[in-house]
Formats: structure tokens, sequence, C-alpha cells
């Protein structure tokens, strides 16, 4: 998953909430809360705890509640 890869690479900080600007990470780390979702391929509030790797994704942190394109 997304998660546990990033996470094997150091990296902490997946979000950061809208109204604070705290961050986020793995937290339930199965899919039932929100702590892990990241912008995967522009795609907002993906949840990386339990979406698989691809090669080629982008993935980035996302900041608030994230942006929809269109």
């Amino acid at each position: 998953m997304i998660g546990a890869a990033l996470t094997a690479l150091g990296k902490k900080v997946f979000r950061y909430m809208s109204k604070y600007n705290e961050p986020r990470g793995i937290f339930c780390a199965i899919g039932r809360c929100t702590d892990c979702v990241m912008e995967v391929n522009g795609n907002p509030n993906v949840r990386t705890c339990i979406t698989p790797v691809v090669k080629g994704m982008v993935i980035n942190t996302q900041k608030g509640l994230g942006m929809w394109d269109g």
C-alpha cells in the first residue's frame, strides 16, 4: 500500500488539516479514518493505507480538504 511504502521511506506527514494546519499521517491503517489521505494522480482524499502502489503514481502531500479539478 502507498502508506506502508511511504512510512518505510521515513515519511510521516501525509496531509495538513485545513483549520489549524496540523500534520497528519498513518493512524488506523485500515481505511476507517482519514488521517492518511493524500493527493494521488491529481485526485485528493485518497486513503493511502488501502490503496496499492502502482508504478508511475504521482503522490503529493494534501493541504486541507483537497481541491478537485474541473
